[in-house]
């Protein structure tokens, strides 16, 4: 459809005769809940391919798939739509309840639900155009989060030694600022980084130009402020300036920046977020850098006023002093100004004596050192140490012996003294432990087993397996189990 605005489209009616096949939808042959969905879909399709509707958002979602689902409405019905991520992708505004806009798409049916919806194409803002609606949602946005505010701005230093530019190397704009640059300021330092300032890719290579100087100013490069900016256009060329990444760029910027957009009467988002707006970018050159000839008469009006200062204070300093001439206390001050001329002059002299006595030493230390790290000298001590590590290395391999020797008698020692602490050491005396096999504990009195019991006996060498045949307590007047007789 051609022509914007409501049409009238032919209505189906569901009691005209229709051309269904005879198969299907009869009695013996029922329709499925899908297939009249289905068939209610293609009908629809076919019926309302490319419709204009203008109404009003309500109940919009903004989905995690990047879906729009939203309801169109007007003052006595409404209608669901969705718009798919790969359309809403184009949009240059984002849709919110209230708005009204004009909307493009087609007509189907959701199968699921059984529900029929609008599938939006395209969409645009009423009374503004899309990319001004999405200008001032921006600026809304922006100017809330304090970036437009004047305390974050920063002065621009008015003489700065290089100035870097972020704008197309092959446009007007740059050709303009170093025209300007060259004729007030002769020899200025100028680092340009080049990017699109036009196009879908323009506001990602300039946000990427502007850190990418800021980056070159932390690593060393004297950048004092940066201008950029391009020539002028429509709403369209200029957008690059409009989006968001070149604000928050511009935002996040440790060096000042001109912004330099198109003529006096265009504005962009990047004009708030700036430190300072130019008009034009032939307005940013004059204004970051002041002329030779205006900074030459600055200079010389700063001369004769210092000049004149001068006289001043020497004529005043010349009466204060004829005054104490003839006062009766200039006396006083000049005996008491010869005195500490005296103990300066007296000073000076301690202090070149205590000098050239610390130059002297100085300069015997020095003859010390030199001559204790002269070829020869070193040759000495080198031969001198050579002899001490061979006498060393002669040492070293008696010294291990002896120390070997002397660890493995040390280690004979302590293993006879832990040998005649071993309980088995007892063993070798003819003694022996009489255990019970099954749970290891050892047997201390006749009273734990019992005729016919089977007991293991382990002698220094080995063990005895036997069956208790009789077993004999100790009578009541033996000592106890576990304890001593006296």
């Amino acid at each position: 459809m051609s022509a914007r605005g409501p049409r009238e489209f032919p209505l189906f009616d569901p009691g005209a005769e229709q051309e269904v096949p005879a198969a299907e939808g009869t009695r013996e042959r029922p329709f499925t809940i899908s297939g009249i969905n289905t068939a209610a879909r293609e009908l629809m399709e076919s019926s309302f391919p490319d419709v204009w509707v203008q109404a009003e958002i309500s109940n919009f979602k903004a989905h995690g798939s990047g879906h729009f689902y939203f309801c169109l409405k007007d003052a006595r019905a409404q209608i669901n739509a969705v718009m798919f991520r790969s359309a809403n992708a184009l949009l240059r505004f984002k849709p919110a309840d209230g708005m009204s806009v004009l909307s493009r798409g087609r007509l189907t049916l959701y199968e699921a639900r059984g529900s029929y919806q609008l599938n939006v194409q395209w969409m645009e803002p009423l009374g503004l155009g899309s990319l001004q609606a999405a200008f001032e949602q921006l600026k809304a946005r922006l100017r809330a989060e304090g970036l437009f505010e004047s305390a974050r701005k920063r002065p621009i230093p008015g003489l700065p030694r290089r100035i870097g530019i972020v704008t197309s190397p092959t446009g007007a704009a740059l050709k303009d600022i170093l025209r300007v640059l060259e004729r007030r300021h002769a020899g200025l330092h100028v680092v340009i980084a080049p990017c699109r300032v036009q196009g879908g890719s323009a506001a990602g290579e300039i946000a990427a130009a502007i850190a990418s100087l800021n980056r070159a100013a932390e690593a060393g490069l004297d950048l004092d402020v940066l201008i950029v900016g391009r020539g002028g256009g429509s709403l369209e060329d200029l957008w690059a300036f409009n989006e968001e990444i070149v604000a928050r760029a511009i935002a996040a910027s440790r060096l000042p920046v001109i912004s330099a957009v198109g003529h006096e009467v265009d504005v962009t988002i990047a004009d708030f977020v700036a430190d300072l707006r130019a008009p034009t970018p032939s307005a940013a050159a004059e204004m970051v850098v002041k002329s030779r000839e205006e900074l030459l008469s600055r200079v010389a009006s700063a001369r004769a006023r210092l000049a004149h200062a001068a006289r001043f204070a020497v004529m005043d300093r010349r009466t204060r002093v004829h005054t104490l001439a003839r006062s009766r206390a200039f006396g006083r001050v000049e005996a008491a100004l010869g005195a500490a001329r005296q103990r300066c002059d007296e000073a000076t002299m301690r202090m070149g004596n205590a000098l050239l006595a610390r130059l002297r030493r100085s300069r015997e230390r020095a003859a010390i050192a030199a001559e204790r790290l002269s070829p020869r000298s070193l040759r000495a001590e080198l031969a001198s140490r050579r002899g001490r590590l061979a006498a060393a290395a002669e040492r070293l391999p008696r010294s291990l012996r002896e120390r070997v020797r002397g660890l493995r008698e040390t280690l004979c020692s302590r293993q006879a003294v832990l040998g005649s602490l071993s309980p088995l050491a007892v063993l070798d005396r003819g003694y022996a432990i009489c255990q019970d096999p099954a749970t290891g504990r050892v047997l201390t009195d006749a009273a734990l087993a019992a005729p016919g019991d089977a007991v293991s006996i382990r002698l220094a060498r080995g063990r005895l397996g036997a069956v208790v045949e009789t077993a004999e307590p100790a009578d009541d007047g033996g000592p106890a189990p576990g304890r001593r007789s006296p």
